[in-house]
């Protein structure tokens, strides 16, 4: 009955290409291929290159921006909304001030999400370029 779900559903394991450690802070934007492990903090936007990137936001992490990334496991705070394309784990210690986009949401009894919770059936669709206001159709 319990436990008996065999299904595989963590998150994709990236290595860690890229540590914040605890007491290090970073004013700014910080884009990232790979894993990126945060136990600092962030007071910008954090952005992944990537299907396979996975952002890891340690208990004693934060972020103070927007989150757009792939895959993540939060298990700090975080400041803004977060846009994730695959799968998002929310640890029991996470804090969220923000609207979450997800596609596949796991979330453990503790953590608070002070906002909207926004499934997404699909990655949202980006478009090449905006079509010129006041231009009609040729009609025939």
């Amino acid at each position: 009955m319990f436990g008996s779900d065999k299904r595989n559903t963590k998150v994709a394991v990236a290595a860690i290409n890229t540590l914040i450690a605890e007491g290090t802070r970073i004013s700014g934007d910080v884009q990232f291929k790979g894993g990126l492990h945060l136990e600092g903090v962030i007071d910008g936007a954090v952005s992944a290159e990537g299907v396979d990137a996975v952002l890891t936001l340690s208990d004693k992490g934060r972020v103070n921006g927007e989150v757009r990334v792939s895959n993540a496991v939060i298990n700090g705070t975080v400041n803004g909304d977060i846009f994730v394309g695959e799968r998002l784990e929310l640890a029991g210690n996470a804090r969220v001030e923000g609207n979450v986009h997800y596609k596949v949401l796991e979330m453990a009894a503790g953590a608070q999400v002070n906002g909207k919770m926004l499934y997404q059936s699909e990655s949202p669709r980006r478009l090449s370029a905006p079509e010129p206001a006041g231009v009609l159709a040729a009609e025939a």
